[in-house]
C-alpha cells in the first residue's frame, strides 16, 4: 500500500466555516498584510515569514517543495469573516510509509481561538486518512510553544515524546521539538467524532 496522494491534483477542502485551496505564488499580496503587521506569529516558526522578503521566501520555499514531491501547502479562507486567515500544509510526505507530518500552521491574530483552526484540522485529517490512506499523521511543535501544543492536544494528538536539540533557531542556538500523533485507527474510533462534536465551538 502507498498513499493516494498526487501532488499535482486541484484538492480543495471546506465545509460552512472554512476553504482550504492550493497555496499559489500569486497569493503573497493575500498574506502579505500578516507578515507586516502581526510579526509574533512566526515567534516559534523554524521559517518565518516576517516581513516582505520572508513571505516571499515562505511562499518560494512551499511552491518549490511542492514541486519537489515533498508538500502540499494551502491557503486558508474563512468563509465567517469573508477574508484569507492563513497558511498550512503537509510535508515530509512519505508515500510508501503511508505518513506524512501536518504543520506550517498559523493563522492572522483576529482568527485565533474563533474554531477556525479545528474546521481545517478535521477537513485536513478527514483527507488524510480517508481520502489519500495514510495511517500515520505527524506534527511537531517547539516544545516552548504552549499554546500550539495544547491546540494540537485538544483536538486528539497523542504526545510521543521530545526531541532534543533537533532544530536551529532563526535567532540562535537550537529548539527541543515536542512530537504528536494520529493514527488510523485513532481517527476511526475516537478522533473524528471528538472533533466533529468541538466543530462551532
Amino acid at each position: 500500500m502507498t498513499l493516494n496522494f498526487d501532488l499535482n491534483a486541484n484538492y480543495v477542502l471546506e465545509d460552512e466555516r472554512v476553504l482550504l485551496r492550493p497555496l499559489l505564488e500569486s497569493d503573497y499580496e493575500l498574506l502579505l498584510p500578516f507578515a507586516i503587521n502581526e510579526p509574533e506569529t512566526w515567534k516559534y516558526s523554524y521559517l518565518s515569514a516576517r516581513g516582505e522578503d520572508g513571505m516571499r521566501r515562505y511562499i518560494k520555499d512551499a511552491h518549490d517543495n511542492k514541486a519537489a514531491g515533498k508538500e502540499y501547502p494551502f491557503i486558508v479562507y474563512d468563509k465567517q469573516t469573508q477574508s484569507y486567515a492563513g497558511s498550512t500544509r503537509f510535508y515530509d510526505i512519505q508515500q510508501n510509509w503511508q505518513t506524512m507530518q501536518l504543520g506550517y500552521t498559523w493563522y492572522g491574530e483576529k482568527f485565533r481561538g474563533t474554531g477556525l483552526n479545528k474546521h481545517c484540522k478535521f477537513l485536513l485529517l478527514q483527507f488524510a486518512f480517508e481520502t489519500v490512506d495514510a495511517v500515520r499523521v505527524e506534527f511537531r511543535a517547539d516544545a516552548r510553544n504552549d499554546r500550539s501544543i495544547a491546540a494540537m492536544k485538544s483536538i486528539g494528538c497523542t504526545p510521543e515524546g521530545i526531541l532534543r536539540n533537533n532544530m536551529p533557531l532563526q535567532e540562535g542556538g537550537r529548539r527541543d521539538s515536542i512530537v504528536l500523533s494520529i493514527l488510523k485507527e485513532e481517527w476511526d474510533s475516537v478522533v473524528k467524532d471528538l472533533l466533529k462534536s468541538k466543530l462551532g465551538h
